[in-house]
């Protein structure tokens, strides 16, 4: 039964992609056909893996071989089912979202192959996911990799979907360089490409091998210093493609990450290190950068950093407590990553499609012309509360219940034996702190500038409410941040995890219980409710001109973090006299540094430009020249394949 629900939801997405394609475009009938075959086929990767879950079931089964080492077979055991479940949730309300959001887009034609290519994006991640072996991990990531820059690149005609193009190109093939490097150096040592156990290997060849697969998967995954793909890739594809590539392909390289340390390598405690310290770094920066930022998608995508951030700090503490034995620590960290990938997974996605109805409405990005919305778009304004509630791990929803099994793991770093490792542990556990307010202060200044005060531009003042499908896949995972939150302790327990984790449902019910009684002991009561104008220093009427700003918002934090952000403000006046004491105008503006990308990536591709431009002058030659140069590539080709075969 797991097979055939498998292989027939990998049907249902061949089936709408070439639905999309061949459908009557005159009406959309073929694409909301299409986006139907999506929602069946998640529905029914969903049941299997909730079948391998329920069971512990194994199922291993090989669709075709190129040679005996080279072939493409899955192996589904409870991991790969629980990715699978994440992929597959999120896909199923991304495509009711899409029914309508994919009619804001582009030409018929271009709506049609964004479906069809969304469609493939899909069954790639659920294939890598179940891949048994590299071959078809790394045939499948090329796909996923491939179909979801075709996505990215879906408004081709503008010069930042450009940028955001080549940037997620070079990146995505930079994460295969890597992952192939540590696919075959596993070859050269076990003689196989399947992922299973390394056993054997030297201390200091494991190292090599986990180095190469972690640049492979935390440069999809956006750990900082490999992240800069992300924040223009996020912002310059769909809000539908944002949602699942912020809320599930970047989670594939968790996943692949994950599988390598539990079932390929034996990890050392300096691999926790390094997990630890890249973890802490994405997920406080990720954060900060976040906070200067006023392009809705953009601010959204520096979030995916940091909770990026947030579950290689939970591998990390896995790695660094199973070294000393800690095993109910590594435990609640281990599950507390795990728990805050589905997290992140559903209040991300969430935020994204949310944010995807509200650039729909207003046409822009740019938070600073929104506001006032919460009047004109109360349901995704709620959708959109709860969401941020969620990411900023407030109680009682999901965010917070991952975040406190975190919390709870770091505090038992006293029983670390190594002092250098505990205080390790504990300036970590500060910059833990330190994130997860800024967290919070960044999404109050989100709604607040998004949905409250008044409208700031025309395009906010006329918004109209999303259309229902719009609402509904939201609204089914702002449903889920609720349950998964409030039933967390239940949820752990049902599924075997005697972890030591706080109960939130009775604090939840009458938390629930004294709102319910304030409410309607307000509306029993007998004081009438004044209404009248805000002061405002003497001005009868207020305009969007005297609200409190997203940038004077965050102003202060820049301040505070100026010698990160290489802060430098100019500012010019123009005055009515000539004693410059009375101002008829002036304009200001505030510079931030882009330090990884202008100390890193552009002096980088500087010099591979460089290079480039040397072997193109070795190239203007005569033709003997040429055969001598391809006949030597050949013989070094051979001879490093060689090597490692």
């Amino acid at each position: 039964m797991i097979e055939g629900l498998f292989l027939g939801g990998g049907a249902a997405m061949v089936l709408a992609a070439l639905t999309s394609v061949t459908g009557s475009r005159e009406r959309g009938s073929g694409r909301r056909f299409a986006l139907g075959l999506v929602m069946a086929g998640a529905l029914a990767w969903i049941a299997a893996s909730i079948v391998i879950l329920a069971d512990d079931s194994d199922l291993t089964f090989r669709i075709y071989s190129l040679t005996p080492q080279l072939g493409i077979a899955f192996h589904l055991d409870r991991l790969a089912a629980f990715f699978i479940l994440i992929v597959s949730s999120v896909a199923a309300c991304v495509a009711i979202y899409s029914l309508k959001y994919i009619e804001h887009t582009g030409s018929q034609a271009r709506r049609d192959m964004s479906v069809a290519a969304m469609s493939v994006f899909i069954l790639s991640m659920v294939l890598v996911v179940a891949s048994a072996n590299f071959f078809g991990f790394i045939f499948f990531w090329e796909l996923m990799s491939l179909s979801s820059l075709f996505l990215v690149m879906f408004d081709r005609e503008k010069a930042e979907t450009v940028k955001a193009g080549i940037y997620y190109l070079v990146m995505t093939q930079f994460s295969t360089l890597f992952l192939l490097l540590g696919a075959l150096l596993l070859h050269r040592y076990t003689g196989s490409f399947d992922i299973a156990s390394a056993g054997g290997l030297t201390l200091s060849t494991a190292g090599i091998i986990f180095i190469a697969f972690f640049i492979g998967f935390g440069t999809k995954a956006g750990i900082i210093p490999f992240h800069k793909w992300l924040p223009f890739a996020h912002a310059a594809a769909p809000s539908n493609i944002s949602a699942l590539m912020s809320g599930v392909m970047i989670k594939v390289a968790i996943y692949g990450l994950i599988r390598v340390l539990l079932d390929v390598l034996s990890p050392d405690l300096w691999w926790g290190t390094l997990l630890l310290v890249f973890g802490t770094v994405s997920a406080v920066l990720g954060v900060i950068y976040a906070l200067k930022e006023h392009d809705l998608k953009k601010l959204l995508a520096f979030h995916s950093i940091e909770n990026i951030g947030i579950i290689v700090i939970g591998l990390g503490l896995w790695v660094i407590f199973s070294h000393y034995s800690l095993n109910t620590l590594a435990d609640l960290s281990l599950f507390g990553a795990l728990f805050h990938t589905l997290n992140h997974a559903i209040f991300k996605s969430l935020l994204f499609m949310t944010a995807g109805s509200v650039v729909a409405a207003t046409h822009t990005r740019n938070i600073e012309e929104m506001g006032g919305l919460v009047k004109t778009m109360p349901v995704t304004a709620a959708i959109f509360l709860i969401g941020s509630a969620a990411i900023s791990a407030l109680p009682p929803l999901n965010g917070f219940a991952s975040e406190v099994m975190l919390f709870q793991a770091y505090l038992g770093a006293f029983q670390v034996p190594s002092p250098l490792t505990a205080v390790l542990l504990f300036t970590a556990l500060a910059g833990f702190a330190l994130m997860s307010a800024l967290a919070a202060a960044c999404f109050v200044k989100a709604f607040g500038a998004v949905f409250l005060a008044l409208p700031r531009s025309r395009e906010a003042e006329h918004a109209r409410e999303a259309p229902r499908a719009m609402l509904v896949g939201p609204g089914i995972l702002a449903a889920a941040c609720i349950i998964l939150g409030v039933f967390s302790y239940q949820i752990l327990r049902a599924i075997g995890l005697d972890l030591p984790l706080p109960n939130v449902l009775p604090v939840s019910l009458i938390a629930a219980a004294v709102f319910w009684l304030a409410v309607l002991a307000l509306r029993r009561s007998e004081a009438k409710a004044r209404v009248s104008e805000t002061w405002g220093c003497g001005i009868h009427t207020q305009t969007s001109k005297m609200e409190y700003t997203a940038s004077g918002f965050s102003e202060p934090i820049i301040t505070i973090f100026s010698p990160i952000f290489r802060t430098r403000k100019t500012g010019k006046r123009e005055f009515f006299d000539k004693d410059k004491a009375i101002v008829s105008g002036g304009s200001g503006e505030v510079h931030t540094l882009q330090f990884f990308e202008e100390r890193i990536y552009l002096p980088t591709a500087l010099f591979v430009k460089r290079i480039a431009s040397f072997i193109s002058r070795l190239h203007n030659v005569d033709l003997d020249a040429n055969v001598m140069y391809v006949f030597a590539v050949v013989v070094v080709i051979l001879l490093a394949v060689g090597q490692l075969l």
